[in-house]
Parts: structure tokens; C-alpha cells; sequence
């Protein structure tokens, strides 16, 4: 049966109901599909699972959006038609691309010109050109009226004459034209269109604008038209207007003609007034339709204030002054810090409601934000951290594009990026970790932490080669680039260098051992790809030849498996449609990969998978408009004052925004509807979350004014407080608070219980270590001389990291890619001592400028060879300064292999002369370098060898000291090896610039011990002008909050240091 229908109720399930019944009359032929038209994906599963249930199955149906709809009848009408119209948004912005340019100098285009003065890669003209050619796919349905009369020669702006152009002989192929011709066929039928729709439905739409209205009219002269509209009032409410309006039409009309009387205006639900207007205006233009209206409207059992309120809507009231004894939870408000803290209560309540509703399952719960994007990862972060089975919720988030839920698409992305980037180490190994990239080259995560220290080590910062730095106008060095480093690696792998010895300019790095030779290979092989691929983005190009080129790079730099499959077909079926593209708009013209990538991101960002919308999990989602889909209970997510309504920002030359009419999109106006259909869409419960309170001072912030409005709405009309309604949050969910019986906050983690519970127990804090550790195996009383050194340097270290395998210190970067303009303290140190050890042992430090230049460790250029100078001047003046001492002969090092009380020391003793040991150190004494200097000592009095002197000598930037034989040199190497001992099992109190202190004091000043352990507290704890002890990361986890410089540490020190004190003297060089 011809003609339209109207199907109206305030409940979608009862919309459905009707369509089912409708749907199952069998059509004119069994091959015919049934077309119901739908505004989203979300909206066509679940009408098509609602079809299933109702009817028992669901088949043959086709759900396209109004747009594809039309064009597919535009197709039945003209056969003709080409399958990709030209006035596509992308085919329009390159066609505009192509004519743009020749108009800019034409008068009206004055602006244009203006703009587009500096741009030397056309990427302003891509980007004006597709903000264009958006505005006139929206003038094609806002105002076809306006193209009309552009396309008659009837205006004369820039606009106009540039549709002119655009659309020459193409003037019957776009969608305004496409209309008129449909509706005049209709109306004036020669002969019959050919396969034409016999029923349409029309299903979930909120909205129509005039365009799409209308053609479906028409369409009723042909074909059964239904039209399902859920309708929040059962009223007629075109006529009322909100608070803001009626103040608006009363100032205007009082001003004009003197009226001060009432001017009778309605205001009906003072929510619907204010949030309905997308609605009013739509049911107020298909009012006076001549059509069949069929109107089911459900009453709602006011058993709650949510069923209460979306009463008051369908019967178009307000509620004054109702008396109720409290809130209940049909609607809650929830004000938290953060994002993530939104979602960490919202796990709680959802809990809660679960426990509350044994029948309420998972899949009855909708939870939507205006920006999903960002609250992805910190559902994923709670919903996927629990680890307890019985408070794991399943979920589903949809409405990502592609960016975000595609492990390759960014790195794809990134290395588009390459032609203007400066290559450096951690950006271009960032790209090696992304996903598929490495996998292509054969690379593990441990192969990858090997480059990185190739890289650090062969000190790469940035930069591909000198001829690169040339080309961005810089000067030409080619210390720390790509080309540098990769040299040193490979002569490595040829040859050993031994720091020192250069071959051609190339210092060869000697720490590839044999099996890192593979992944060296593979590697280079994607550097090498790297580099070669910046070469080929660097030429400009079509759009042809930057399909090719796309296609190249995705199959050069990602391995595609059963993951990445799906993602790689959206960059092929993107990359095809540029050769469709080219095509369609003619556009021959070269472009740099600048346009090409805005272009692929812009296209990306608006591409989904279309997954996650109800499943059987809850379903996370965006708020977006048409998605007033019933569900159980409705969550809405980040309703900030900032964030929602949404502002849409119009274009300074929208000619529709200058002249707004009813009917024209407002993104204001959308966002107002659908929170209004969310309210009425929820069938038990209704939550509201947002950023309500300050994470810097806990200041009160206002939510969005919609969430304000139902606020007042309800404080009104139930007489509640806003402090009843609105629940306020603590900073963190192990707030103590979450934990107290009787309560509005609540939690069921078991672990923020456990935290919460420790803020009463904070005395009771058990140390990292609170008691001793188990005996170690009999290997670790086999030592080298080095482990009992570093073991006194920082005993808690060598526990935590020897032992324990726990590293405090910060990973470094993989190579700083800042300019090397001069050293930092720690390479100063070790590069001052290379040269004193290399002076000492006679070698002459000018020859090792080259080594160092080499090895990349110096500023560039003059500057370079400045502080190298500079540098060998002071080791120079050093050496001269101790020569006395370090002349003579150097005799060969000694193999140690010390069994002392069970205990096995081996390693070596160097640095020996005709004078005894002598260690030198190019740095300010410090109590570290003594113990060292100490132990090797001890070890050197306790050999049996005649031909060694028994005397040591520590020689420093600032002292120098002295070390006379030691005649019970077994007894104390024993007793530090006892230290060691005990100290690998539990924390030994022994710091030793504190206890260095303590011994100095107390042995050779003969303080009192009071005075003694106050100096070594104030070492331990330091001051404004020296950093304390107590802030080494190892000791501050060792011994937290609590003072060790106890009588353990007081014995310790005097233990260590008084055979040290008693055997060296402090001597004058």
C-alpha cells in the first residue's frame, strides 16, 4: 500500500513491535530486500536483533544511511549514473585543488589569495580546498535553493564562482540536482522506474533535514514510506519554548510595540522546553503532513524519580513540590577528580548494581562519552586490571576509529613523518618497536634493547650523514650521525680497535660479539629502508604515483599476520581509492607527502571497524546523535562543563551560518536532544558522571549545563538538596573513607582496602628488607677483588642489585639527541681520567683527538678541539705534579688467588711500580676511593712476593695518601669478608662517607661520639648546599624513614676505619 506512515511512541521497543509486524508481510518478490533506514550501526544491530526475537528471524534486510538510500534510488532513475559521484567531499577538495589556484587572482577571491601567499607545499590549499568542498556537500542539502541560483550565473562572491566551475557539465550529477530530477519523475511519471522500492522504513532517526524529508514524501507517491519516530511527549509540543526563549521573545516584543502583558507563551516540561528543540522543530514540520499517524504511547508507573521525571515528559508537566522521603538510585550524579577516577567508581556502582539486580546482566548496560578516545584507555586500565574472577566485568568499547584501535596504522603514520624529521636515535627507534615493523625485520624486544646500547655506545644522536645536516642549512659534521655510528659497527665487527687505534677516520666499537652479528644484519637492513624510504617521500609526486609509493612502504616495513591483516586491507582499500580519486577529479597535478598525509590522517580518523556495539559485555561508546537505544541502565560519561554540549565551530565564510534557518545542524542543539533521549531511554537506572572537583586544590567545578538543569529540575520538583543528589568523590579510590560502614561511598577492591587500612598502620611499615635473608649458596663466597670493593662502596646497592636483582637507577634514554654543545659531569670525569691513565702510561694525548672525535664523544668542531685542549692541559699539569711518584719502571700485574676463612678472592693486581701500588684517580678524594685503594692493599701485604714493594699510594685531584705494610693483613681481609658476608644477607649499617666521618672525628680529632655521630648526621642527611647520603635511592629503600646511624653504625665505622687511618697517612706531592 502507497503512502506514508507515521509510527510514533516513546518507547523504541514499541516502535519495533510495529516495524516487526510490518516486516513480516512478505514484499512483491522473495528477492526483494527489506530496506530500513538507519542513522547508525549500533541502531541497525539492535533493530535487527529485535527483529529476530519478535519475529523469529531476521533476513534479507539491507540498513542503509539516508545518503546511500538516496543514491541508490537516484541509480534505479538514471541508470547512467556513474557508481562515484564527482561531487563527493574528497573527489570535490582535489577538483578544488586543480581550479583553486587559477581563481585566487580573479576579484572576489582577495582573501584566498591572502591566505594561501605562503605556502610552498599546497598544504593550505589542501586543507582550504577540503573545508570548501565540506561546506558545499552542505549547501547541496541546507540550501540546493542557493546552488540553483549560483549554478543561473545569478551571484557573483568567490562561492559562487567557483561552484560555476566545479560543477561545469557536471550540473545534473549532484545530489540537488538528483533530487529535483526524482521528485519531478514522481510527480510526473512517463514510465515506471525499474525496481523500485515497494515499502521503506524509516527507523530511529531523530531527525530529518528538509532534503531528506521531503524526498521521502515523494517517495510515498511510489512505495509504502514508514516513518518511526520515538516521540518523548504525547503531547503536541511544538509550541513551547524554554525559559531562555521566552525571556528572548518577551524583551524583543515589550521593546518593539510597548506590550508588557503576558504573551501566553508555553512552556509545558521545563526539560523538554530546553533540551527538545532538535525534536520540537522536527515534529513541528511533519505536523501537518497528509498521511496515517498511528500513536502508542506507554504510561509510566511513577515508582522512582527517573520513571517520575520521564512522566512529567510525556505529559508535557512540570513537578512542583512533590514530597518524597529521600533519593533513590534511579538517577545518579557522581562528581570525581579525574577521568580515571570516573571510571574507577563507576566499576564500584556497576558492582553494586549487580549485587542490588541479580537479573541485571552485563549487556544491559550502556555507558556513552562525547570523547571516547579518551576515556579507552582508562576503562581498558580498570575494567582490565581485575584480577579477582569475581569482580571482572566483560565490556566492549566501539566508536574507535581505526588510529586507535590499529597496532600498525600510527607507525605507518610515523614513518610518512620521516621527510621532516631530523632522524634521531629515539625517534627512529621508536619506529623499529611499533608493532609489525619489527616483526618484519626478524627483531625481538632483546635485540632491540642490543641496538639501543650499539647506539648509546657509538654515541648516535641524530641525523643520517654530513650532507643531510648540510641540507638543513646546519654545519656539516659528521660526528654522532646514523652514517658514523653504523661505520664504527661494522669495522667493529671486521676489526678490533681497542679505543684507541683508527682505521681511515673510523673508530672501530669492539663490543659485537659473534652471535650479535645477525641481528647487526638486520638491523642495518632497516636503517638502511629507513633511509632509502625518506629519499623517495623527499620527490613530490600524483596521487597515482603515491599509491605505488604507499603500497611499497607498507610491504617493505610491516609483516602482516592474523592481528594486523584486517588493518593493512583499510591502508590498501585508502591507498586504491587515491587511483579513484585521480580518476574522478582530474587532478594530474604533483603534490609533496605533506598533503598526502594530512589526507590519509584526516581519512583515518572518520574510519571505524564498526565492532563493540552490544555484545555481551557493557557497552562503552560516544555519544553520538540518533543513539536513543533502550537499555536497562544508561551511564554517561564526562559531562563536563567544558565538554558537553558540544560546540560546533563554524567557518568565517559559511554563508549558512550567517543566515541560520530551522533545520540547519547545531551541534548544540544535537547534543541537548540526545541527552534527552538518553534520559528517556533508560529503563531502571540513569548515571551521570564528570570532572567535578579540582585535582590541584579540590576546588568545586560546575558539571555541564545540562546536568545542572536536571539538577534543578529535580531539586524542585522533589524538594531534594544538591548535596543529596550529588555524590562527591576522594582524589584517590584508597581513601579510608570508601571503607567506613553506613556511608555514601563505597569500593570493593580488595586492594585499595588493603591500602586504605595502611594509612592507620603507618608505624608498623616493615622495611624492605625487615628481616634476614636466607643463607646464599657456597658461590658466593668465590669473589673478585672488584665485587669486595663495590660491596664497601655501597653496601645496600650491592644487596638490592647483586642479590636481589633490584636496579634503582633511572634507564637511560637511548642517546640524547641534543646537540653536543659540551660535556656533562659524569663524561667529563671518565674522559679526564682515559686521558691522566693514558698520560701516565706515556702516551701522548694529542694523538687521542682524533680517537675522540671519532668516537663522537666531543663537541663539533672547534669547539671540540677547544675542550679537549683544555682537557689535556689539566691531565697534563696532573701527571707533571705526580710524576715523581709514577717514575721509574712498571712492573707486571700480579693474578690473585686469596683462601681465606673459606672464602676464595681472585682477580688482579695492577697499576704496580718500582715504588709499590699506586692508583690514581682524576677526581676530589672521597672515602669510596680510600676503602678501594684499601682492600687492594691489604691483598697486596698479604702476596709472598719479595720482588713487590709493600707500600700503596691514592692519588687524587685535591690529596694524595700514603699506605704503609700491614703486618696483620689476613685478620682484616678476613673481617671484611665477614662483612661482606653477613652484609648479603641483611642490610649492613655502614655508609661510608657517614661512617668516614665518624671514624675521622672520633680517631684522629678525638671528638666525644655525641659530637662524632652529629657530623656524620649531617653528612647522612645533608644540606641546602651538599646532597646527604641518606637520598641514594639504595639506601632510602634499605632504611626508608628510620635512622640507621645507631650503635651498630657507630661500631661498623670505627671497625672499618681504624686499621685504614692506622696504616695511611695524608701526603703532599
Amino acid at each position: 500500500m502507497r503512502g506514508l506512515t507515521i509510527y510514533t511512541s516513546n518507547h523504541l521497543e514499541i516502535l519495533a513491535q510495529q516495524l516487526a509486524r510490518i516486516v513480516i508481510e512478505p514484499l512483491s518478490s522473495p528477492i526483494f530486500p527489506e530496506i530500513i533506514v538507519v542513522q547508525s550501526r549500533g541502531m541497525e544491530r539492535w533493530v535487527s536483533m529485535e527483529l529476530a526475537k519478535l519475529n523469529g528471524i531476521c533476513a534479507n534486510c539491507t540498513f542503509p544511511f539516508p545518503n546511500v538510500f538516496l543514491q541508490e534510488i537516484f541509480k534505479k532513475m538514471i541508470p547512467e549514473l556513474p557508481d562515484e559521484s564527482p561531487f563527493d567531499p574528497v573527489t570535490m577538495t582535489f577538483r578544488t585543488m586543480k581550479i583553486l589556484p587559477a581563481c585566487i587572482h580573479l576579484p572576489g577571491f582577495e582573501s584566498l589569495k591572502m591566505y594561501l601567499v605562503d605556502d610552498p607545499k599546497s598544504l593550505k590549499l589542501f586543507q582550504i580546498s577540503q573545508k570548501i568542498a565540506d561546506l558545499f556537500d552542505q549547501y547541496l542539502v541546507f540550501r540546493p535553493e542557493m546552488i540553483f541560483r549560483w549554478e543561473k550565473g545569478k551571484e557573483k562572491h568567490w562561492q559562487a564562482q567557483l561552484w560555476r566551475k566545479l560543477s561545469s557539465g557536471k550540473e545534473k550529477l549532484h545530489r540537488a540536482r538528483l533530487r529535483r530530477a526524482l521528485l519531478e519523475k514522481i510527480k510526473k511519471p512517463l514510465q515506471e522506474i525499474e525496481d523500485f522500492p515497494s515499502r521503506v522504513s524509516i527507523f530511529g532517526i531523530s531527525y530529518l533535514p528538509p532534503f531528506y524529508l521531503e524526498t521521502f514524501i515523494e517517495i510515498s507517491r511510489l512505495a509504502q514510506v514508514n516513518l518511526f519516530l520515538m516521540n518523548p511527549c504525547k503531547e503536541y509540543w511544538a509550541d513551547i519554548a524554554s525559559d531562555r526563549e521566552t525571556k528572548k521573545m518577551r524583551g524583543k516584543y515589550t521593546q518593539r510595540n510597548g506590550i508588557s502583558e503576558d504573551l501566553y507563551l508555553e512552556e509545558g516540561n521545563r526539560l523538554l522546553a530546553s533540551m527538545g528543540a532538535l525534536g520540537r522543530n522536527f515534529f513541528s514540520m511533519i505536523s501537518g503532513l497528509d498521511c496515517q499517524t498511528y500513536e502508542q504511547f506507554e504510561d509510566q508507573h511513577e515508582h522512582n524519580i527517573l520513571s517520575a521525571i520521564q512522566s512529567d515528559i510525556l505529559h508535557l508537566k512540570n513537578r512542583k513540590g512533590t514530597v518524597v522521603s529521600g533519593p533513590d538510585s534511579s538517577i545518579q550524579i557522581h562528581s570525581c577528580h579525574s577521568p580515571m577516577r570516573e571510571i574507577e567508581v563507576f566499576h564500584d556502582n556497576l558492582l553494586a548494581m549487580f549485587e542490588e539486580y541479580p537479573e541485571l546482566l552485563p549487556k544491559d548496560i550502556v555507558v556513552m562519552t562525547p570523547d571516547i578516545e579518551s576515556y579507552a584507555p582508562f576503562i581498558q586500565a580498570v575494567f582490565d586490571a581485575q584480577t579477582d574472577e569475581a569482580l571482572r566485568i566483560p565490556f566492549t568499547i566501539a566508536d574507535q576509529n581505526v588510529r586507535k584501535e590499529s597496532r600498525i596504522i600510527d607507525g605507518f603514520l610515523s614513518i610518512l613523518d620521516l621527510k621532516n624529521s631530523r632522524f634521531g636515535a629515539t625517534r627512529v627507534m621508536a619506529l623499529l618497536e611499533s608493532s609489525g615493523i619489527k616483526e618484519k625485520f626478524g627483531l625481538t624486544e632483546a635485540d632491540i634493547e642490543i641496538a639501543e646500547r650499539w647506539i648509546k655506545e657509538t654515541n648516535i644522536r641524530w641525523g643520517i650523514d654530513a650532507e643531510y645536516r648540510c641540507g638543513l642549512g646546519l654545519p656539516g659534521f659528521s660526528e654522532n650521525t646514523w652514517k658514523a655510528g653504523i661505520e664504527r659497527l661494522l669495522l667493529g665487527y671486521a676489526m678490533p680497535g681497542f679505543d684507541r687505534q683508527i682505521f681511515s677516520g673510523i673508530l672501530p666499537y669492539d663490543h659485537i660479539e659473534g652471535g650479535d652479528a645477525k641481528i647487526l644484519g638486520k638491523f642495518l637492513e632497516f636503517l638502511d629502508r629507513v633511509f632509502t624510504c625518506r629519499d623517495s617521500l623527499d620527490q613530490p609526486r600524483t596521487l597515482s604515483d603515491w599509491h605505488m609509493t604507499l603500497v611499497e612502504i607498507l610491504e617493505q616495513f610491516f609483516a602482516p599476520d592474523e592481528d594486523s591483516e584486517r588493518e593493512i586491507q583499510v591502508l590498501r582499500r585508502i591507498f586504491d581509492d587515491l587511483l579513484k580519486t585521480e580518476e574522478l577529479s582530474g587532478f594530474d597535478k604533483l603534490i609533496e607527502i605533506e598533503v598526502v598525509r594530512s589526507y590519509l590522517a584526516n581519512l583515518l580518523e572518520h574510519e571505524y571497524f564498526g565492532t563493540g556495539f552490544i555484545s555481551s559485555g557493557v557497552t562503552f561508546c560516544a555519544m553520538l546523535p540518533m543513539r536513543s537505544i533502550p537499555f536497562k541502565v544508561v551511564c554517561l560519561m564526562g559531562m563536563n562543563t567544558d565538554t558537553f554540549p558540544r560546540e560546533s565551530k563554524t567557518l568565517g565564510f559559511d554563508l549558512m551560518a550567517k543566515k541560520p534557518r530551522v533545520g540547519d545542524r547545531s551541534r548544540r542543539n544535537d547534543d541537548k536532544y540526545l541527552f534527552l533521549e538518553a534520559l528517556i531511554s533508560a529503563r531502571n537506572k540513569f548515571y551521570i558522571s564528570y570532572v567535578g572537583q579540582s585535582i590541584q586544590d579540590n576546588t568545586r567545578i560546575p558539571p555541564s549545563v545540562l546536568v545542572s538543569e536536571l539538577i534543578d529540575y529535580i531539586k524542585e520538583g522533589f524538594g531534594f538538596s544538591e548535596e543529596q543528589l550529588v555524590t562527591l568523590h576522594r582524589l584517590q579510590a584508597f581513601s579510608p573513607e570508601y571503607f567506613n560502614a553506613g556511608g555514601k561511598l563505597f569500593s570493593y577492591s580488595r586492594e585499595n582496602f588493603a591500602a586504605g587500612c595502611s594509612a592507620y598502620d603507618r608505624k608498623d611499615i616493615l622495611p624492605l628488607i625487615s628481616a634476614k635473608l636466607p643463607e646464599t649458596g657456597h658461590e658466593w663466597k668465590n669473589l673478585e677483588i672488584k665485587d669486595l670493593c663495590a660491596f664497601f662502596s655501597n653496601p645496600a646497592k650491592f644487596l638490592l642489585e647483586k642479590r636481589l636483582g633490584i636496579y634503582l637507577h633511572e634507564t637511560a634514554a637511548v642517546s640524547d639527541e641534543r646537540e653536543n654543545f659540551s660535556l656533562d659531569h659524569l663524561e667529563k670525569y671518565l674522559m679526564d681520567q682515559e686521558l691522566v691513565n693514558n698520560r701516565v702510561s706515556g702516551a701522548n694525548l694529542k694523538d687521542f683527538l682524533s680517537v675522540k672525535k671519532a668516537a663522537g664523544q666531543l663537541p663539533h668542531g672547534n669547539v671540540g678541539e677547544f675542550v679537549y685542549s683544555e682537557m689535556s692541559l689539566d691531565a697534563e699539569a696532573f701527571v707533571r705534579k705526580i710524576e715523581k711518584k709514577i717514575k721509574g719502571q712498571r712492573l707486571e700485574a700480579i693474578g690473585v688467588d686469596l683462601d681465606i676463612a673459606g672464602f676464595k678472592l681472585c682477580g688482579r693486581l695492577a697499576d704496580l711500580y718500582e715504588g709499590g701500588l699506586i692508583q690514581v684517580r682524576y677526581a676530589k678524594v672521597k672515602p669510596k676511593y680510600l676503602l678501594n685503594t684499601w682492600v687492594y692493599h691489604l691483598i697486596l701485604c698479604g702476596l709472598v712476593e719479595e720482588k713487590y714493594p709493600v707500600k700503596s699510594f691514592l692519588i687524587l685531584k685535591d690529596a694524595a695518601w700514603e699506605f704503609e705494610p700491614v703486618t696483620e693483613c689476613r685478620d682484616i681481609i678476613k673481617y671484611l669478608l665477614e662483612l661482606y658476608w653477613k652484609g648479603i644477607s641483611e642490610p649492613l649499617h655502614f655508609f661510608p662517607e657517614s661512617s668516614f666521618e665518624y671514624a675521622c672525628k672520633m680517631l684522629l680529632k678525638n671528638q666525644t661520639e655525641q659530637a662524632a655521630l652529629n657530623s656524620a648526621q649531617n653528612k647522612w642527611i645533608g644540606s641546602d648546599f651538599a646532597r646527604g647520603e641518606s637520598e641514594d635511592p639504595y639506601f632510602e629503600r634499605c632504611f626508608g624513614k628510620t635512622d640507621p646511624l645507631d650503635q651498630a653504625f657507630q661500631r661498623l665505622s670505627v671497625e672499618i676505619f681504624t686499621p685504614l687511618l692506622a696504616h695511611c697517612t695524608e701526603i703532599v706531592l
